[in-house]
């Protein structure tokens, strides 16, 4: 029989579970492999998916019996600052908020780490101005509010750039009252928005920029081609602006420095002899999950296709990363 000695003696050698040591168990994670959900919300940058793609495709490649999911919920002409700017869209519709559709989203899906990426929208293309300013700052922070109260983590990716070049005679000055073409300097906007985000990581804010390497991969393209640009129409990145936003994720998730010095998402897919059929496979169930998911949980952006019904389209998405993992095999 245990006396009570020995009894009192063996209760000293058990773990302290303090509140300090329980409020660290129940941290949400920061990191994917310790994720069962990972949303990712955003914009028509991220809804096109091609930088969320990559990110996917990485930690498929590198923790292949994972569970993880990855569910993409960028929405075009959407923003954190709930404003739009006047006729957006021929005047046929103003720009979506998050705010709308954001608790929805949290209810139904219940991540345990969000990933946002925000602002190019948000000055809706005007010149800064201190009120438009302080409403992308409240937006991001209700963002962040919800977030924490959903029990989840979040990572706030700055935004990607404007460039005005390839937009050369459809750009306006500054000092008009009306921007029906984006203000020429709008990419000083973005820089601001960039700046406060990155000031926020002295709070505790996991903030990872993408403005910033994103810049000075234009700047070094332009010494030899004065023309060369990410994006276009200014806005939308194409694949190797997209593999930039990307990297600086999976820079900050620890991906191998051989990867993350890369220009090019070709290095992506030269991780496994299969690697283009894998981030293919992962493309398409990325946009399977993603549009069944936007019309699950509701929006109020016109244009948008409907997607398959929800239990219908986790059958099959279950069905395609199976065929992953053989690919991987």
């Amino acid at each position: 029989m245990t006396s009570r000695r020995q009894f009192l003696c063996g209760l000293s050698t058990l773990p302290l579970f303090t509140p300090a040591a329980l409020a660290l168990s129940q941290r949400p994670p920061t990191e994917p492999s310790q994720a069962r959900t990972v949303l990712v919300l955003g914009d028509s940058i991220t809804w096109a998916g091609a930088w969320v793609v990559s990110v996917e495709a990485w930690f498929r490649m590198t923790h292949p019996k994972a569970s993880t999911e990855f569910i993409n919920l960028g929405l075009p002409s959407e923003t954190v600052s709930g404003l739009s700017e006047p006729g957006h869209a021929g005047g046929s519709f103003p720009r979506p908020d998050l705010h709308e559709r954001l608790q929805r989203a949290l209810d139904k899906i219940h991540p345990d780490l969000v990933v946002a990426c925000y602002g190019m929208n948000d000055g809706i293309y005007f010149p800064w101005s201190e009120d438009r300013g302080k409403r992308h700052f409240d937006g991001i922070q209700r963002l962040r509010d919800a977030v924490a109260a959903a029990g989840a983590s979040i990572t706030h990716l700055t935004p990607p750039v404007f460039d005005p070049v390839p937009l050369a005679g459809r750009t306006l000055p500054a000092g008009r009252d009306q921007y029906p073409s984006p203000y020429e300097g709008y990419d000083e906007v973005l820089t601001r928005y960039s700046e406060w985000l990155l000031s926020r990581k002295k709070d505790g804010w996991d903030v990872v920029d993408v403005h910033g390497p994103m810049t000075r991969f234009i700047a070094d393209a332009r010494r030899s081609d004065p023309k060369f640009t990410l994006a276009g129409d200014g806005v939308h990145p194409g694949p190797v602006g997209h593999w930039l936003i990307a990297r600086e994720l999976l820079r900050r998730w620890k991906a191998p420095a051989k990867l993350v010095a890369a220009d090019s998402p070709d290095a992506l897919a030269a991780m496994h002899p299969r690697g283009r059929q894998i981030v293919e496979r992962v493309a398409q169930r990325q946009n399977l999950l993603r549009d069944a998911w936007l019309s699950e949980v509701g929006h109020q952006r016109p244009g948008m296709g409907k997607g398959r019904p929800l239990t219908e389209a986790r059958t099959e998405a279950a069905r395609a990363l199976e065929e992953i993992r053989r690919l991987l095999s």
